[in-house]
């Protein structure tokens, strides 16, 4: 009696670890969700080629990426171009943004499954703000005609930074040689796109973080805290040049991979 009533009972006791077993099974998450794939959008004066050493890393922590080209021909015409791009991604997807790129979010946010923005010393536009209007609402920016100079194209002058000016405005904290480099193979812009004004708001439900460089002399500091907080994003602060996705892209990569998990 006594050997069939401990039979039963290690029956009943396994029945329970089985049934525990599955239930915890079914509540634990799935371990081989994809990951969000990283849209970066790099700024004026620059190409994809400013977010490799982020690129590197993002890939390295199997991430999907994507760094498409930014035409600089204005803000509507640069929404337009790059809406086909993030919309023919599949799955969740973050929106990176570095400089004038921030000046496109507003227009790229409303595709479907965006996660996460993250400002990297980007723009962040209201409707009816341009990024010439944001820029020198607060002191602190040594780009303008001092430090940029304009050639004549058939839709409207291009602006070029002055190469003794490039590590200047744009990249303090870079090696020299490697900021004369990125002064070389920079890539104009339209003067227009600086007065080119948002017309799409930003969606209020997407989480939102900005990294921010306190050394910045291309976007004043203030002017980024100032965007950031209006829209509620999650600031960090950081010591570093405008060009940190250069100077520091660990802390770059960490930030978006931070926003890509929340």
């Amino acid at each position: 009696m006594k050997i069939r009533n401990i039979a039963v009972a290690l029956a009943a006791t396994a029945a329970v670890g089985l049934f525990t077993a599955s239930t915890a099974a079914a509540a634990a998450p799935a371990r081989d969700t994809p990951k969000p794939t990283i849209v970066l959008l790099h700024g004026a004066f620059e190409d994809a080629s400013a977010w490799s050493g982020v690129t590197q890393r993002l890939q390295h922590d199997g991430y999907p990426v994507i760094a498409p080209a930014v035409g600089l021909r204005g803000v509507a015409t640069d929404t337009d171009q790059l809406k086909g791009v993030v919309d023919a991604i599949k799955g969740p997807k973050v929106l990176v943004s570095h400089s004038y790129g921030g000046m496109l979010v507003n227009g790229l946010a409303t595709t479907p499954d965006v996660k996460a923005l993250v400002y990297v010393n980007a723009f962040i536009p209201q409707p009816g703000e341009s990024a010439g209007q944001l820029s020198s609402q607060f002191p602190g920016s040594l780009l303008g005609p001092n430090t940029w100079h304009a050639v004549d194209s058939p839709a409207s002058p291009e602006l070029y930074v002055n190469a003794d000016s490039f590590r200047e405005v744009f990249a303090g904290d870079v090696p020299a040689a490697t900021a004369a480099v990125a002064a070389a193979q920079q890539r104009p812009i339209l003067a227009t796109a600086f007065t080119d004004k948002v017309t799409a708001a930003l969606p209020g439900p997407i989480r939102k973080y900005a990294l921010i460089s306190t050394d910045d002399k291309a976007i004043p500091t203030a002017a980024k805290v100032f965007m950031a907080k209006r829209v509620g994003a999650t600031i960090t602060e950081v010591p570093g040049s405008h060009a940190v996705t250069a100077s520091n892209p660990k802390v770059v990569a960490d930030e978006i991979e931070k926003a890509a998990r929340s």
